[in-house]
């Protein structure tokens, strides 16, 4: 093992996120010499990517490496960690038809990139991309350990442990700690006072134990409180940073199963039948619903980013902070082997036993010199497992058309989404899907296209 790692990067061009993650790792002393290889298809953002991480080590005073590649192989090469975030399509053109054609036939979405016909329709445009990193892999560094960024995330993850069991990866999202943020302003207590398990699928965890330790050390089920601040109208409080999305929707869940899902509301009530109603535009202004809220959060955060790349490129020193991302971590125990615990989405193998088996999962995981080992949770109360299955129909589908290139499973899986099953008959999905798969073209598989 050489002293420090090579970190590879594809979608190096998402530049603000490629700077919180790299920006994270090179302030860790046994990281700070890392290689880092950038690697994106636009030649002009990925020149903006590697100049800001070369700022990066300047600011910071390391001996880190930085390497940008049009050649995804040449930036895969020797590498002992691959961070992918790339998104297939991007806003324009894929986003957009993902958002048009479905309310042309009155179907509605909030985010549309995890689950419903939004969500399948990313898979199918993913999954082939992250099999071919998959298999540079297996060619170049065999032994490195993916970690992915990409939604859908439990497709992503499933498809991939279904094609390349050999690769060693998990899926990362940031909900888990995002929501623990969150619960600890809404119930006014400091984030490390808050402890929890939480285990579920991605964007539908569950905290099956969230509680408060006491200065003696003891513990309190933070529950009851969160169950009267809802009922009494003292959460959720206001939100600080997009006021579009106020998380009722999420303590409504909690109120009916009781307990608190790591998703967003404007994510979660997507992925149910309950929330998006054309016949109920009361509920969804009470619950502060922000339908087509991803097209208006692409268009905002493509001018922030793009607005904060340029400031950043224009200094000779840049302002370096820490994200609560886990990808730093997962590296750091991994190469020192210093144990740290992460939430990360892999195989059902055992894990969840009130799951199907193989299905991705999220559950905590500890992480040291010998990787990432998931750690066993068994059955979720039956309410819960039953709601996540719900969810799972759909992403099984989706990896089921990708693995067989059965075009029939890509309508079975829309068929069986609780949002569009709700909104649409049978025809009129059917017309759906046609009209989605031929706006998407050549992004879709061939065998997908008509």
């Amino acid at each position: 093992m050489s002293r420090y790692p090579k970190v590879a990067f594809i979608g190096a061009g998402s530049t603000i996120f490629m700077k919180n993650i790299v920006g994270d790792l090179l302030q860790r002393d046994a990281l700070r010499g890392t290689r880092v290889a950038l690697m994106d298809i636009d030649p002009r953002r990925l020149a903006e990517s590697e100049a800001l991480a070369r700022k990066l080590v300047s600011t910071l005073g390391v001996p880190s490496v930085v390497s940008g590649h049009s050649d995804r192989r040449e930036a895969l090469d020797g590498a002992d960690f691959v961070v992918v975030a790339f998104q297939i399509g991007g806003y324009d053109p894929c986003t957009l038809t993902d958002f048009e054609i479905p309310k042309k036939f009155g179907l509605r979405q909030t985010i549309a990139d995890t689950l419903g016909v939004g969500g399948i329709m990313r898979g199918l445009r993913t999954v082939p991309h992250l099999w071919s990193v998959c298999e540079t892999m297996l060619e170049v560094c065999p032994e490195a350990v993916l970690l992915q960024y990409v939604n859908p995330m439990a497709i992503n993850t499933w498809a991939i442990s279904a094609r390349f069991p050999e690769i060693r990866q998990v899926g990362l999202c940031h909900s888990v700690q995002g929501t623990a943020e969150e619960l600890s302003r809404d119930l006014g207590i400091p984030l490390p006072r808050i402890h929890y398990s939480c285990a579920g699928i991605n964007h539908m965890a569950f905290y099956l134990r969230l509680e408060e330790v006491m200065e003696d050390g003891s513990r309190r089920d933070l529950y009851p409180e969160l169950r009267d601040g809802y009922s009494e109208g003292r959460f959720p409080k206001p939100p600080t940073v997009n006021p579009r999305c106020p998380n009722r929707v999420r303590y409504e869940v909690m109120k009916r199963l009781g307990y608190f899902v790591t998703e967003s509301s404007e994510h979660f009530a997507e992925y149910v039948p309950w929330f998006i109603k054309r016949d109920r535009p009361d509920m969804i202004e009470r619950l502060g619903i922000p339908l087509d809220e991803y097209p208006m959060r692409c268009i905002e955060q493509m001018e922030s980013w793009k607005a904060q790349a340029d400031e950043l490129l224009h200094g000779d020193l840049i302002e370096i902070g820490k994200s609560h991302e886990y990808a730093s971590g997962i590296m750091h125990s991994i190469w020192t082997g210093k144990p740290s615990v992460i939430n990360g989405n892999v195989p059902n193998n055992g894990l969840i036993t009130s799951l199907p088996e193989a299905c991705a999962v999220e559950v905590p995981c500890l992480v040291d010199r010998n990787g990432i080992q998931p750690t066993h949770v068994g059955a979720l109360p039956p309410q819960l497992s039953a709601l996540m299955r719900t969810n799972i129909n759909v992403q099984e589908l989706t990896v089921s058309a990708l693995l067989s290139e059965n075009r029939d499973h890509i309508y079975h899986a829309a068929m069986m989404d609780p949002h569009t099953a709700a909104e649409l008959d049978l025809d009129q999905i059917q017309n759906l899907v046609d009209e989605l798969i031929t706006a998407h073209g050549d992004w879709l598989p061939r065998w997908a296209q008509r």
